[in-house]
């Protein structure tokens, strides 16, 4: 009887130990070799981002030249006047614009430049004399009677960051508080065409805002453009269909080192970009044109034109060893049995260019060759392509494409064409003003879509990789926006840049993939097998123990009654 009692209490001993060992090792070694490893983040800063708000400031320097003061007013002269404007564009997104005006009166030999015979050669004399920083915007109120612009001209806007603007008619008696407040209004406009304006900035939003906050023509610019990337694939392709009656020969090289390749150097700060260049033969356009009697020509209506990109495409080919977004410009040139071809309007009008674009995309261009040569002439032809004019098409579609907007100035505003640098300066700025609040709008919603993520499944793994890129997109918004605020226009773009490209990198990366992580009930149908067998005896001994201590404390109870 002794042994028994023994025996039974050598084995409640030895399920108390057992139980013990899983309880205070194996639960907590279980616990800790199974855990989701997860790098800390910073929760609380990205919860900031959310709520946007973004200040943009402009420095304005107004010049007057001689002859639109009195001496009595440039006494006066106040040396900045800050004018701010506030935006509540949706709860979480607010724009606020900074406008910081200095005024002065023009040195000895602005007065020279401004001299000059035509506003073109006064401007660049102007820009020898300083070079205005980047965002910058620089008037020169000329008298209302100067000769440098013509009588119906009030703002020339030159290839660099300065205006001149034609002095409104001002009162001798005027304070000069007055004259600066009714020239503000004239100011107020060239900055708005120079720098940017309200609708365009809520465009570049678009991933943060609804729509309909959005105008229409503003929201058809921004979709036009192709999105912010680090870089860009160009590619001209001369299309062929009929190598055995055209021999064609295109300059490609030289007409993109003399058309494209100023306007890529200038668009350096926003992105790379490579540039190559490939002929097609034997490439058919998708649909079947039209022959028109009353022009005796083949037609391709408008809406014809969406069935024409895709089975050329299918011919293009694509660069695998590059993520980039590709560019696409096609010149096509119509076999001898569908020449001349023309492409036309929603108004049946044919399109000048005889091209069309489509947004994101590229652009392609109807090259007619049959009046180059005649109906007795050997097969096949000898062509000559005219790059010039082929180029100045396809310019201007990629000014379109890479978010260069089309500028409808006031009433009484010359603006200078770009001439060969393909883009002006201000240009330039407003498509950097633009990305820039592009590429802060769009690695916020990235960041902040993420931390929701990680925070809605926790059996995501967050590496350390993942927490390096997450911070380091935070601290480039973050820097971004303060260059932002500070005015510092192209230190804004580049802290903008490196905060989408971390974010992305962090969204993307392969093992954030939830796909790749078991759900609950999952993990539960493959612990139960493993762990119910062995629990089921450790149990039932803890329960036998309990069982037994409670009957043997009546027991004790009882013969104490």
């Amino acid at each position: 009887m002794a042994a028994l009692q023994l025996e039974m209490q050598r084995g409640r001993y030895a399920a108390l130990a057992i139980a013990a060992v899983v309880i205070v090792v194996g639960i907590p070694l279980w616990w800790k070799t199974t855990e989701t490893y997860r790098a800390w983040l910073p929760f609380s800063e990205i919860s900031e981002l959310d709520s946007l708000q973004l200040q943009l400031s402009v420095d304005i320097e107004v010049v007057f030249s001689r002859g639109t003061l009195t001496p009595e007013q440039q006494k006066k002269f106040p040396l900045s006047h800050v004018n701010q404007k506030e935006h509540q564009v949706d709860a979480k997104t607010g724009l606020r614009y900074k406008y910081e005006t200095r005024y002065r009166t023009a040195t000895i030999m602005e007065e020279d430049a401004l001299n000059q015979p035509t506003a073109a050669e006064a401007d660049l004399s102007l820009h020898m004399l300083s070079e205005s920083s980047c965002g910058s915007v620089v008037v020169y109120v000329i008298p209302e009677s100067a000769a440098l612009l013509p009588e119906d001209v009030k703002v020339y806007v030159g290839q660099r960051r300065t205006a001149l603007l034609r002095s409104p008619p001002f009162k001798s008696s005027w304070s000069l508080k007055e004259v600066l407040s009714n020239l503000d209004m004239e100011v107020e406009q060239v900055v708005s065409t120079m720098s940017f304006s309200h609708q365009d900035i809520v465009a570049a939003l678009s991933d943060r805002v609804r729509m309909a906050k959005v105008t229409k023509e503003s929201m058809a610019d921004s979709m036009r453009a192709i999105k912010s990337s680090p870089g860009y694939e160009i590619t001209f392709s001369l299309l062929n269909p009929d190598p055995r009656s055209h021999s064609l020969h295109w300059d490609i090289e030289g007409a993109v080192q003399s058309c494209i390749q100023p306007l890529l150097n200038k668009l350096a700060p926003i992105a790379n970009f490579s540039v190559d260049s490939q002929i097609l033969y034997y490439a058919v356009l998708g649909v079947n044109p039209r022959f028109d009697n009353s022009v005796s020509a083949y037609t391709l209506s408008a809406d014809s034109l969406s069935h024409v990109i895709n089975p050329v495409e299918a011919r293009l080919g694509s660069n695998a060893a590059s993520s980039n977004p590709v560019l696409n410009f096609l010149l096509y040139v119509p076999d001898s049995h569908h020449s001349p071809l023309f492409i036309r309007d929603h108004s049946k009008r044919e399109v000048p260019s005889n091209a069309f674009h489509s947004p994101r995309w590229g652009g392609i261009m109807v090259y007619n060759v049959n009046e180059m040569y005649g109906p007795e002439a050997e097969r096949p032809v000898d062509i000559n392509i005219n790059m010039a004019k082929v180029m100045g098409v396809f310019l201007a579609q990629l000014r379109l494409m890479l978010g260069v907007q089309h500028t409808h100035p006031p009433t009484g505003f010359v603006l200078q064409s770009p001439g060969s640098a393909g883009l002006a300066d201000w240009e330039l700025d407003r498509l950097l003003w633009s990305r820039s609040v592009e590429n802060i709008a769009t690695a916020s919603t990235t960041i902040t879509s993420l931390a929701q993520l990680l925070d809605q499944i926790g059996n995501i793994v967050i590496n350390d990789n993942i927490a390096q890129q997450v911070s380091s997109a935070v601290t480039s918004l973050q820097s971004a926006v303060a260059e932002l605020e500070a005015g510092n226009l192209a230190f804004a773009l580049q802290y903008s840049r490196e905060a989408i490209l971390a974010s992305e990198r962090a969204f993307f990366d392969p093992s954030l993939l939830h796909l790749l992580y078991f759900p609950d009930d999952q993990k539960f149908a493959i612990y139960i097998p493993l762990f119910l067998p062995m629990c089921v005896p450790i149990v039932l001994s803890l329960l036998k123990i309990v069982s037994e201590a409670k009957k043997k404390r009546a027991d004790k109870q009882a013969k104490s009654d």
